[in-house]
């Protein structure tokens, strides 16, 4: 009787605790949807001209430039660029059906497919200039940043799905690099980083939300369906 009480104990604690977890990463994903859509018309309200912040970012980043931080600063971009993306991707989504099934796998797509399809569209209708130096791309879709939001989305939602320390803190520095990189080229604004990164942790975080939501449903009915059970 005692171990079957400690046994539901623990089940509860479980539960409890997965629900926590849940409703911290859909209060993160909300807040992160929120300064998006701020950062948005701060960007529209000022003209899509650059922020004060975006001023004293780029020419910060004018000041340190260096022909080696050039060469540094173009692998994460390079690696980010879309046809790394898809490679990589399709990589990560092999990994993940073959090792943890295809529920993760479908949730890791459809985080980076639901990023893109928000990011690439709204690039080209905000129609942000580019800083006037920029080493890289030329054309006029800075805000967002895609590179910015698909890296943010890869590191959130594998950390979500995999839930290992070692893949937050490799993230991390990756996201932050990413964004580096791509302002160090002068190819994005800080704003624009920033509302990549928002951009990316809302994503991740909603359409785990999503896959979670729709894994639970799926147990109730076939518990459901077992026979001889309540």
């Amino acid at each position: 009787m005692s171990t079957d009480a400690n046994e539901q104990s623990l089940e509860i604690e479980a539960i409890r605790q997965v629900g926590a977890r849940r409703a911290l990463v859909l209060t993160i994903g909300i807040a992160a949807a929120v300064a998006f859509v701020v950062l948005r018309l701060v960007v529209a309200l000022g003209g899509r001209t650059p922020l004060p912040m975006d001023e004293w970012w780029h020419a910060l980043m004018v000041a340190t430039l260096t022909s080696v931080g050039v060469v540094v600063a173009f692998v994460p971009s390079n690696v980010g660029s879309t046809i790394g993306m898809i490679v990589i991707g399709i990589i990560v989504c092999v990994l993940l059906w073959w090792k943890r099934g295809r529920g993760d796998a479908a949730t890791f797509a459809a985080a980076i497919v639901l990023v893109v399809a928000i990011g690439a569209p709204m690039s080209y209708i905000i129609g942000r200039l580019r800083p006037d130096d920029s080493l890289a791309e030329k054309l006029a879709t800075s805000f967002p940043s895609g590179h910015t939001a698909v890296a943010t989305t890869f590191v959130v939602i594998l950390g979500l799905l995999l839930r290992r320390w070692y893949v937050w803190a490799v993230g991390v520095v990756w996201v932050l690099l990413m964004m580096w990189s791509r302002t160090y080229l002068h190819a994005h604004w800080l704003s624009d980083v920033l509302a990549g990164l928002f951009e990316g942790i809302a994503v991740a975080c909603l359409v785990w939300c999503a896959a979670e939501a729709i894994r639970d449903r799926r147990a109730i009915r076939t518990n459901d369906e077992v026979p001889g059970e309540s």
